[in-house]
């Protein structure tokens, strides 16, 4: 987990995507990232590894911080049993990172393509999404657009969209 930022700026450029970044003391949660929001002029969203109860399928879900997570209502949009959150040790085995530092860019680390992809749709409509580099001491600004059209294409991520 330690070059997680480089491993992930290097994707970016070998996937000719812009970004800015922003690098800060960690933030672990969506409150301590409003002031960055205030830095980078943009939303960070939320993201949540989420699993079954056999741990036969996982979800890394993207919302805006401001929406609120109901288990039993994810469950059903996605068509899924009962989903809860995911050990540390899971997502640190599957994607290569630790609480406090899930974003969509730790999709670059699952090499066994055992995550799946599911955003709000909330997300989409932004100009930019904002999220940490698998690292929470700091922050990317890329346009949804790269988002939708170069990184998940480059990473064999069909995302399913759903209306929390």
């Amino acid at each position: 987990m330690e070059n997680n930022i480089k491993c992930v700026c290097d994707y970016l450029e070998k996937t000719d995507i812009k970004y800015e970044i922003c690098h800060h003391d960690p933030a672990f949660t969506i409150e301590e990232c409003r002031k960055i929001e205030e830095i980078i002029d943009g939303r960070i969203c939320k993201n949540l590894l989420l699993t079954t109860t056999t741990g036969s399928v996982c979800f890394l879900l993207m919302l805006p911080g401001e929406k609120k997570f109901v288990t039993k209502d994810v469950s059903k949009k996605l068509g899924t049993s009962r989903l809860s959150f995911a050990s540390a040790e899971k997502m640190a085995e599957l994607l290569n990172t630790q609480p406090g530092s899930l974003s969509v860019t730790s999709l670059i680390f699952d090499e066994k393509k055992k995550v799946r992809l599911a955003i709000d749709g909330d997300i989409l409509k932004e100009e930019y999404i904002c999220c940490h580099p698998s690292d929470n001491t700091a922050t990317l600004r890329i346009k949804t657009q790269d988002l939708t059209e170069r990184l998940l294409p480059s990473l064999g991520a069909d995302p399913v969209i759903i209306e929390i």
